[in-house]
């Protein structure tokens, strides 16, 4: 890859800057691409934003940013979220200490202007623009895994994925923001959506990806992404915090096809939820529908309870009726939880570990 370093005023960054949201923005007079297919979406807080301006109002070096040639200009390959801060506050877009670019005087205004950014230009195809690009953000605002998957799987299909999915309000955010974590611009709605989906064909997500990366439309994943969220809030019609971040598009992969009464499961649910045995409780949704226990990390004995239940037995497994030593054993509930058998001393008994594995199904 060729690397040239230059010396480009902040004026004549500015010029044309223009934030046209998912159809993009530009800047240097329209020849700058800064926010290519492969960039994130604007991340800085506001500290972060601002400090960048501190830094050139006092004409400290900012860190190099790198641009790519490309056939309509160049590409912002790495210092997007620098460029944008300095852009939209000579755009009077935000302020600082209650001062927009357009309340300074002639002379810090002009100081801004004239500042000037040091900046390589590369040229090199698109695999070492790529690799150069994940080079080059190992510091700072690191990528994250989707992020990168995004700056290989670049096209009209991934754009409108991120329209649906990876925008401040975007309408998943509307629809399942209770239900999902992560934030859509650092690409966690999308990572979760393509993990469903792509756990449904039985795939990885870089291969559904790969497969779909040359389609006009996201079409195929946003109404898949609406029948999993119509099919929770149709069958768990009573809302908790525990439901946030349950991996709903398993579930639905699985069992969506299948009828359920919902106000029976909102009984269970509700019982289990005053169980002091359950210690997950967003374990609750997936085990009322699939019946793992794995789900609720049922309350283990205590080791005092234990040691009780082996002194009771005399060291004597319940199953084999063979004599083992205390840590050989392990502690299992005689009346099965499931049947409302507590987790409590008198409902303890000591089996070796072969039995305890073979009466779980270990």
């Amino acid at each position: 890859m060729k690397i040239e370093m230059y010396e480009i005023p902040i004026r004549e960054v500015f010029d044309g800057y223009k934030d046209s949201q998912e159809n993009g923005v530009v800047a240097y007079g329209g020849k700058l691409n800064v926010r290519p297919a492969f960039q994130r979406e604007f991340v800085y807080k506001d500290k972060q934003r601002d400090e960048v301006i501190n830094t050139v109002r006092k004409d400290f070096p900012l860190n190099v940013m790198y641009w790519v040639k490309s056939e309509a200009g160049y590409e912002l390959l790495d210092g997007q979220q620098r460029t944008l801060s300095i852009c939209q506050y000579l755009n009077s877009e935000f302020s600082i200490d209650y001062q927009f670019f357009h309340n300074l005087t002639e002379t810090e205004k002009e100081q801004i202007l004239q500042y000037k950014l040091m900046v390589y230009i590369c040229e090199g195809d698109d695999k070492e623009k790529l690799d150069w690009f994940k080079i080059i953000n190992i510091a700072g605002e690191k990528l994250t895994n989707q992020e990168l998957r995004n700056a290989i799987y670049t096209g009209a299909w991934l754009s409108e994925a991120k329209k649906y999915f990876s925008k401040n309000q975007c309408p998943a955010y509307s629809i399942a923001s209770d239900y999902m974590n992560g934030t859509p611009i650092r690409q966690d709605y999308l990572e979760t959506v393509l993990y469903w989906i792509a756990e449904k064909e039985d795939i990885g997500i870089e291969l559904y990806m790969a497969k779909h990366q040359h389609d006009s439309n996201a079409t195929e994943l946003w109404l898949y992404f609406q029948s999993v969220m119509n099919w929770v809030k149709a069958n768990f019609t009573v809302y908790r915090k525990e439901m946030k971040g349950v991996d709903w598009g398993l579930l639905f992969n699985q069992y969506g096809s299948q009828v359920y009464d919902a106000k029976k499961l909102e009984e269970k649910i509700s019982s289990l939820m005053s169980d002091e045995d359950v210690t997950k409780k967003a374990g609750i949704y997936p085990y009322v529908i699939d019946g793992d226990e794995r789900h609720l990390s049922i309350r283990a004995f205590t080791p005092k309870m234990k040691r009780e239940a082996y002194e009771r037995q005399n060291g004597i497994c319940t199953k084999c009726l063979q004599h083992f030593e205390f840590g050989e054993m392990e502690g299992d509930h005689i009346a099965p939880w499931h049947e409302g058998g507590a987790t409590t001393a008198d409902n303890c008994q000591m089996l070796c570990k072969d039995c305890n594995r073979r009466k779980s199904g270990k």
